[in-house]
């Protein structure tokens, strides 16, 4: 947690400013950042403080004024002593200016927090910036969690700082495809920092907007049967399927996490179980994609044991119902969603010939003793 303004620490001018019973008219000038005497640092503090006060106008203002320093007083306050606060506000404000955040990095009253907004907000030069800090990175794993999830950071980016966790036997929680990233990078060469994306970053990338450019507001499988029983995948997926295809078993992982819909319906059939578990785990997956995925026989086992084993998923009936129809899920698990469901799709489990004869037996035994 970041403490506020301490107010104590300011001059006395400061404090005139302050004072809720200052003249409005006063303090509205504050907010414009005008206030003869105060160094630029304290200026900049009473700015922020001034973005709590009772009275809207000057609230506003000093909110637009804090958006749109002028430079000579941001400059000034970068190489003050600013409070931890105020380089918080300032960190939040100018997000996307590379040379303003290269000096809020170095200041010594920074706050972790004001770092780890940086690296869950940040765009991709900001991420670079932040990711270049290994040592605090190891001393503090939450960056890392937040720099893999931020969309702008660069996948080699990504790959490096995952791998570092990886060496040094970080846990993760926060990446939920953290297991399966380490894994794809065992053995891997880890490209170096680098002060331009690398071919793998532009793939990654122009992956993401081909992808972004496909998404429909309705999730649609991206595969249909021939009429031999296989799986193809539908024209306008091709292109998408191709640059997946391409992409390492790391990128795919991340684009598995994420990415669009389109996407995990196209990697939830790729032949590595770190690729298509990835998709059963990601944060972005929706009900309606699960039962898509759900009662598709080519997907892999273990996919369909993790939606299995996710309560938020056994919550739809269509999806319980999905499992236990599908062969692909494990007897075990399908066995136990059997009393989940209601008699006449238990009969049709009981007749059907897709599914196992245990689940066949099951179903049989259920409907048993639902007549005792």
């Amino acid at each position: 947690m970041i403490p506020p303004i301490d107010v104590a620490a300011l001059p006395a001018p400061a404090l005139k400013l302050l004072d809720p019973n200052a003249p409005q008219k006063l303090q509205e000038l504050a907010a414009r950042g005008v206030a003869p005497g105060l160094k630029p640092a304290d200026l900049v503090a009473v700015v922020v403080q001034l973005k709590s006060s009772d009275r809207p106008a000057v609230r506003e203002t000093a909110e637009k004024t804090l958006a749109a320093l002028p430079e000579p007083l941001l400059t000034g306050a970068l190489a003050g002593d600013l409070q931890p606060a105020a380089i918080d506000a300032l960190a939040r404000a100018y997000t996307a200016r590379l040379d303003v955040i290269e000096k809020i990095v170095a200041l010594p009253r920074l706050a972790i927090e004001t770092v780890e907004h940086l690296a869950r907000a940040g765009n991709e030069p900001v991420t670079e910036l932040v990711a270049t800090n290994e040592a605090r990175l190891l001393e503090h794993p939450r960056l890392v969690e937040l720099l893999y999830m931020n969309k702008q950071t660069r996948m080699s980016t990504a790959d490096r700082i995952v791998d570092l966790a990886r060496r040094n036997g970080l846990d993760l929680p926060g990446i939920p495809v953290y297991r399966e990233a380490a894994a794809a990078l065992e053995g891997e060469l880890i490209a170096e920092p680098s002060p331009e994306p690398t071919p793998d970053d532009v793939l990654y990338t122009e992956t993401a907007a081909l992808a972004a450019e496909l998404e429909a507001p309705e999730p649609e499988d991206t595969h249909v049967e021939t009429d031999e029983g296989e799986e193809i995948v539908k024209a306008k997926y091709k292109p998408l399927y191709k640059r997946l295809a391409d992409m390492t078993v790391s990128q795919k992982v991340r684009r598995a996490v994420l990415g669009t819909k389109e996407e995990r319906l196209l990697l939830v059939r790729d032949r590595s179980r770190l690729v298509c578990t990835a998709v059963a785990r990601s944060p972005m997956l929706k009900e309606d994609e699960v039962n898509l995925i759900s009662r598709n026989r080519n997907v892999s086992e273990d996919v369909l044991r993790i939606i299995g084993s996710t309560p938020e998923w056994l919550k739809s009936y269509q999806i319980k119902r999905n499992l236990a129809e599908n062969p692909k899920t494990p007897t075990t698990m399908a066995i136990r969603i059997i009393p989940l469901l209601r008699e006449s799709d238990v009969r049709q489990l009981a007749k059907s010939r897709n599914v196992g004869a245990a689940i066949q037996e099951a179903a049989r035994r259920h409907l048993d003793r639902r007549k005792q």
